[in-house]
């Protein structure tokens, strides 16, 4: 049961990320300049005290300076379901002349909501492509320092040390000053998985390299050795997967510092860039307490971003506890 909330916030994110094109009522770029820092729509069940489809009215502003809209109940529209619209087959979507934001809109009138879901992708994918690579380095290089020892043990740990001794977060902000501002936002997503593979191999190199220390010295490690084994078999088949618990523990608490990293960058502009959305940079707007306290809802990619590293963290910890027990 202590798992079941992590892994279903973790499961419906990885389903926005999945199926963002269907989910997401509007495209993440589409701009409405008349519904800036609109609210979120409401919908309705009941209509003059009686049960009724799901609808929305219009909403129209009225303050331009203050963007205050009032929501017209004379102008209704249904919701419509699973329905292919304008901007594709989608599972959610409204009637005209009505617009469906469910977390309102932003500064250019875009559907929050929308770009929630398609800034998904960038997190998770984040998470998960550099969660791997890392784990990957960091598993066999460990596991080669600790099995070999001596020189290349000296030589692989000061390297570690090297890196461990570098605040992370300003070798990330040096590291993506190398390249240029004006790069496209795809190779921006590949230069950062690179940046944040490349930190954060050492820690776990540290960690894997004492563990197999202690392993190489096993009895069912000499017999791999007496009967000719090779080392990359030894280190494949008897002393690795001796350590896939701890790397999977080690995996879930350390996917929400990925993600983090990538808001991070995103949101000082170093990341993800417009129009492609991140929560990161979505979260922009929210450093300015005038306009958060006057639409509370530009606050929501940080409430996704909470909930998707607490669920990460919420996971780890109870697979940590499992393996105690």
């Amino acid at each position: 049961m202590r798992l079941a909330f992590p892994l279903t916030i973790i499961g419906i994110f990885l389903f926005f990320a999945v199926f963002a094109d269907l989910i997401a009522p509007y495209p993440y770029a589409m701009q409405d300049r008349r519904s800036p820092f609109h609210p979120p729509t409401r919908i309705h069940l009941f209509k003059e005290g009686k049960i009724s489809f799901p609808y929305v009215n219009l909403y129209e502003m009225k303050d331009p300076l203050f963007k205050v809209y009032e929501e017209r109940k004379d102008v209704s529209c249904r919701l419509r379901f699973f329905e292919n619209t304008s901007y594709g087959y989608k599972l959610l979507s409204v009637e005209e002349p009505c617009r469906l934001y469910l977390l309102g809109t932003d500064k250019l009138g875009r559907d929050i909501f929308s770009r929630i879901v398609y800034g998904s992708r960038v997190s998770l994918t984040i998470g998960f492509v550099g969660v791997s690579i890392t784990f990957l380095l960091g598993s066999i290089i460990g596991g080669l320092s600790g099995y070999f020892g001596g020189r290349v043990d000296t030589l692989i740990m000061r390297l570690v040390e090297v890196l461990l001794a570098i605040p992370t977060f300003y070798l990330m902000l040096s590291l993506r000053s190398v390249f240029p501002l004006t790069m496209e936002s795809f190779h921006v997503f590949l230069m950062v998985i690179f940046i944040l593979s490349f930190l954060g191999w050492a820690g776990l190199a540290r960690v894997i390299r004492g563990m197999v220390l202690s392993l190489r010295e096993k009895e069912f490690v000499q017999s791999a050795k007496v009967y000719g084994a090779s080392t990359w078999r030894i280190l494949r088949v008897h002393i690795l997967p001796n350590t896939y618990y701890y790397l999977i523990v080690a995996a879930t608490l350390s996917f929400p510092g990925y993600i983090l990293a990538e808001a991070s960058l995103s949101f000082l502009g170093l990341g993800i860039q417009e129009p492609y959305p991140s929560w990161g940079n979505m979260l922009s707007d929210a450093r300015n307490v005038n306009l958060i306290s006057a639409h509370p809802w530009i606050l929501s990619p940080g409430i996704a971003l909470f909930l998707l590293v607490i669920a990460f963290n919420l996971l780890g910890d109870n697979l940590l506890k499992a393996k105690k027990l």
